[in-house]
């Protein structure tokens, strides 16, 4: 199953957001949309065969906002720094 992130931006339509492996491999889905998501905006993940390949009206898509419930973009848009032994 390939993940995607979901989240309704201020227009009132839906960004999707494409993980690089190489971080979804090192930090993790949830990580990735703690830091990507706008901090406070609710978003879901979801595979990405549920998502529409025709691009054709993407500004147009929408999302209900009661689906929105695997967390909140947080305050900070980067990774947490992993501890260094002393």
């Amino acid at each position: 199953m390939t993940l995607r992130i979901i989240f309704q931006n201020d227009t009132g339509g839906v960004t999707v957001i494409a993980p690089a492996t190489k971080y979804l491999k090192q930090y993790g889905i949830e990580a990735i949309a703690q830091k990507d998501v706008p901090a406070g905006k609710p978003y879901k993940i979801v595979d990405a065969a549920g998502i529409p390949t025709d691009r054709t009206f993407r500004d147009a898509w929408e999302v209900d906002p009661a689906i929105l419930t695997d967390g909140a973009g947080a305050d900070s848009n980067e990774f947490p720094q992993e501890e260094v032994a002393a």
